[in-house]
């Protein structure tokens, strides 16, 4: 248990640290923060502060820098006092207005908005935690083998997949096909599915081996939860201090550029509604040990929406979940209008 004291000194070094991203000693300690403090009383309690794992001490001569334990502190009473939302300008709340008829153009202008007002990489993603209803199906031909599948569900998402074909299929065939199911559009994907198992048993005849493998592949990807991503421009990166380490930057860059992987780091760290905070060694991913996460949600609808920023462990984290907690607001208060309208 820290005391007060402790406490004091502990919070003043991490606040300092994200400042000014310098190793902190005891006199700019007691000269900022802890006026009144002899520098050397701060030093005795930075020593055991290390001695506890909350600083460590980078090289003999050099000031304190926060460990990841103090970073979750720090963390911890941001999250416990009243937070101010950030201010949004009215430009970016009428582009989320703007966009919210479709969810893509929404999720795209917030992640875009976060890593502005964050200066760090803003991430978005709106996860089913239904079955997803259909819109508009197309099959394109683009080879002998291979059939382009474009997926429009309700809310304007779209998914596209390449599908591997057994048998080579006209394009009017995979236009029937398409219409077929279009003719269900608004329905539930296990409807659709059980009525489309049908179709392609009794009236496809030679093509229904070809249409089963569709239909496989239309099930993974619309049958159970499915998270659509979008991530704002990874520009900020390159002014980032703590990423000028070429091996740093290139283990957060290979997170980001690929989905799969980023939608896994979200769903790990996005456990609960509201704000959700990962730092450093907390994740599992070795690629993330010198970056944080920190991430909001509201689910609601059969849909959750999670916001999100990436970035160091240095990063201003009430700064941070200021910025998540207005947008969010925003972006959901725009959702509920809407469709109290229609």
């Amino acid at each position: 248990m820290l005391t007060e004291r402790q406490l004091e000194v502990l919070l003043s070094v991490v606040y300092e640290f994200i400042e000014s991203g310098e190793h902190v000693g005891s006199r700019t300690l007691s000269k900022r923060y802890l006026i009144g403090r002899s520098a050397a009383t701060i030093r005795n309690e930075m020593a055991d502060l290390e001695e506890m794992g909350y600083l460590m001490q980078p090289h003999t001569s050099s000031g304190r820098i926060p460990t990841t334990r103090a970073y979750r502190l720090f963390v911890d009473t941001v999250l416990e006092r009243r937070r101010t939302r950030e201010q949004v300008s009215s430009e970016w709340v009428d582009n989320l207005k703007a966009h919210r008829n479709g969810i893509e153009g929404a999720l795209t202008s917030a992640s875009e908005l976060l890593t502005q007002l964050s200066h760090y990489v803003g991430v978005a993603a709106v996860t089913q935690l239904r079955q997803a209803r259909l819109s508009k199906i197309d099959f394109i031909r683009v080879d002998t083998s291979n059939v382009l599948l474009l997926v429009v569900l309700e809310g304007g998402i779209v998914h596209h997949k390449i599908v591997n074909m057994p048998y080579d299929l006209s394009q009017d065939t995979l236009q029937d096909l398409a219409r077929r199911i279009n003719t269900m559009s608004g329905h539930e994907w296990g409807e659709v599915r059980a009525a489309l198992q049908n179709y392609i048993m009794q009236e496809l005849g030679r093509y229904a081996e070809s249409c089963q493998k569709a239909l496989i592949d239309l099930d993974r990807l619309l049958a159970g939860e499915h998270t659509t991503l979008f991530t704002g421009s990874l520009a900020n990166l390159f002014n980032i201090p703590d990423f000028q380490d070429i091996g740093r930057f290139r283990a957060l860059f290979s997170i980001l550029e690929q989905e799969d992987g980023l939608v896994d780091l979200l769903r790990t760290c996005d456990t609960t509604d509201g704000i959700g905070v990962i730092i450093g060694e907390e994740n599992d991913l070795p690629e993330m040990k010198n970056c944080a996460v920190v991430l909001s949600s509201s689910s609601s609808d059969g849909q959750k929406t999670t916001l999100g920023v990436i970035g160091p462990k240095r990063m201003n984290y009430e700064k941070v979940i200021s910025v998540l907690d207005r947008v969010l607001k925003d972006l959901v208060g725009k959702a509920d209008e809407n469709e109290g309208d229609g």
